[in-house]
């Protein structure tokens, strides 16, 4: 006689998954907001744009956490990387002019673990109440085989608005405007395959600090993508911001011309923000220029804002008043035959 096989005989637990759900909602209940229609638990999730946009542009974005999952596994650190895949999209949604408005996650594992899933998850509702956008949806999904004994993979998508007519594209930008730095928690989400290779190369040599930046190791360099989104929106609200960068994989080399017009490069001094414990730590033990740290990391800036000179300093003063480290780090000249993004 055949014996029966199951689906959980075959590796997969429908009733943890069922535990997870449970867990997960009263997580995404905290992240409602208007909008909202039906969310966790359908097929589908409803959302209403909110009747104050007149003109309402939806605005996505989609994104992972790459191979900071790796040190997750590693170190057992699970609780902020849900905030890191939140950040990575609303934060580029956000470069836009736009609100983010509701976030859908997929959690992908070889065998599910609920604490680490939830734990996981946990995150992922911190970074979409952090940033004001709603938690409606996701998908789990559980395949043996897959993924190794203890690791999952984890990507979002954001939806956001904005008014037609508030639209930042950077087509505006000129000569004369200013270069303004708002300071990176770490390194986010990108360069992680180079960290790694550092942390191996000091492990190796019994070099690996117990502290950065004043808090221990593992957690500096865990520490998860600053979410902008209130604190510029609020900016936006108040001040002529012409143009918006997200800092991601890059660095400022690459992610600055995305917002400049043809023929404009941003020139950056050298100096005018700090670098980090970290990121001092990291150059040194990778042994790279400054040109190779500022096209892999963030280096210390996480977001790039780009204002007329007259508006500079009251935009500085109001990203300040709303808890952002803000630094002038440049200004917006001619290209002519160099490059579009200049430290010097």
């Amino acid at each position: 006689m055949t014996t029966p096989l199951s689906y959980k005989d075959a590796g997969v637990d429908i009733d943890a998954g069922d535990a997870l759900v449970e867990r997960i909602k009263p997580l995404a209940k905290k992240t409602l907001r208007e909008g909202v229609l039906a969310g966790i638990g359908g097929f589908g999730a409803l959302f209403e744009v909110p009747k104050r946009y007149q003109e309402p542009v939806l605005v996505s974005g989609t994104d992972g956490v790459g191979t900071k999952l790796k040190l997750a596994f590693e170190w057992n650190m699970h609780d902020t990387v849900g905030i890191d895949l939140v950040a990575m999209s609303v934060n580029d949604v956000l470069v836009q002019g736009a609100e983010p408005l509701f976030f859908l996650d997929y959690f992908a594992c070889g065998k599910l673990d609920v604490d680490t899933a939830a734990a996981v998850v946990g995150g992922i509702a911190k970074g979409c109440e952090l940033s004001g956008c709603a938690l409606i949806g996701g998908e789990t999904a559980e395949m043996p085989g897959m993924y190794p004994a203890g690791e999952y993979d984890l990507a979002g998508f954001a939806v956001g608005a904005v008014e037609k007519s508030k639209i930042l594209t950077g087509q505006n930008v000129q000569a004369g405007d200013v270069v303004l730095g708002l300071a990176s928690h770490g390194v986010h989400s990108n360069g992680f395959s180079l960290v790694r290779k550092c942390i191996e190369r000091a492990e190796a040599a019994g070099t690996v600090p117990a502290t950065l930046d004043g808090m221990p190791f593992k957690q500096a360099v865990m520490r998860p993508t600053r979410l902008y989104v209130k604190n510029v929106l609020a900016a936006l609200a108040q001040n002529p911001i012409k143009a918006l960068a997200h800092i991601t994989g890059g660095g400022l080399l690459e992610n600055i011309p995305r917002v400049l017009p043809d023929g404009l490069a941003a020139h950056l001094k050298k100096g005018s923000w700090p670098q980090t414990e970290l990121f001092a730590w990291l150059q040194a033990t990778a042994g790279i220029d400054d040109i190779e740290m500022n096209r892999t990391f963030n280096n210390g800036i996480g977001m790039v804002v780009v204002v007329d000179a007259a508006n500079a300093a009251a935009t500085a003063a109001t990203l300040r008043g709303l808890g952002e480290t803000v630094y002038e780090i440049g200004a917006i000249a001619p290209q002519g035959s160099g490059a579009q993004v200049v430290v010097a």
